[in-house]
C-alpha cells in the first residue's frame, strides 16, 4: 500500500523549481539603472544622451523617456536586442527644456529609471553668436571644397597642355 504524500522526485522538481523562480525575481532586481547618463553633442534641434551600466547586469536594450519641463507629453524611445549605450534625440525645439530619464531592459524586464537629466537647447542665434572665426560650417566648406576642385582641374589642364607641347 503506498504512502500518501510527494514521492522524493517530485519533491524534487518542486524545490527545483522553487530555485529558478526565485533566483529569476533576484536576478530581475538586481538590474540597476543606468548611471552616468549625460547629454553630448547638444544642438538647436538635437542631442545625443550617452550612458553606463554596471558590469553583469543583463541588458538587451533600453528605454529613453523625454519630456519638455512643464509639458504632460512624452516622448518614449525603446528599442531591444543592441548593445549601445547612446541614443539621438531628434525634432527638439529651440530654446527649450527637456527632462530625459534612460532604463536598461532586460529579459526579465525594465531596470528603476535613471536619475532625471535636465538640458536646455540653445536658441538659433547663440549657436551662430558661439561660433569662433576658426569654426567653418558645413555649408562653407562644400562651397570652398567645390571652387578648390574646380581650380585643381584647371591647373590639371593646363599642365598636360604645357607637357604636351614640351614632348613635341
Amino acid at each position: 500500500m503506498a504512502k500518501p504524500g510527494l514521492s522524493a522526485a517530485a519533491l524534487l522538481l518542486l524545490l527545483l523549481g522553487s530555485f529558478l523562480l526565485a533566483s529569476s525575481v533576484k536576478a530581475d532586481a538586481v538590474l540597476s539603472a543606468p548611471l552616468n547618463v549625460t547629454i553630448r553633442e547638444l544642438e538647436v534641434n538635437s542631442a545625443l544622451v550617452t550612458w553606463e551600466i554596471l558590469e553583469g547586469d543583463p541588458v538587451i536594450g533600453f528605454a529613453i523617456t523625454q519630456q519638455k519641463k512643464d509639458v504632460r507629453m512624452l516622448r518614449f524611445i525603446q528599442e531591444v536586442n543592441t548593445t549601445t549605450r547612446s541614443c539621438a534625440l531628434w525634432d527638439l525645439d529651440e530654446d527649450t527644456e527637456y527632462i530625459v530619464h534612460v532604463q536598461s531592459i532586460s529579459m526579465g524586464g525594465s531596470s528603476p529609471p535613471s536619475q532625471p537629466v535636465l538640458f536646455r537647447t540653445p536658441k538659433e542665434s547663440e549657436k551662430m553668436a558661439s561660433k569662433s572665426p576658426d569654426e567653418v560650417t558645413m555649408e562653407e566648406v562644400g562651397q570652398t571644397a567645390q571652387l578648390r576642385a574646380g581650380e585643381l582641374i584647371i591647373i590639371v589642364v593646363v599642365l598636360v597642355m604645357w607637357a604636351g607641347d614640351q614632348s613635341c
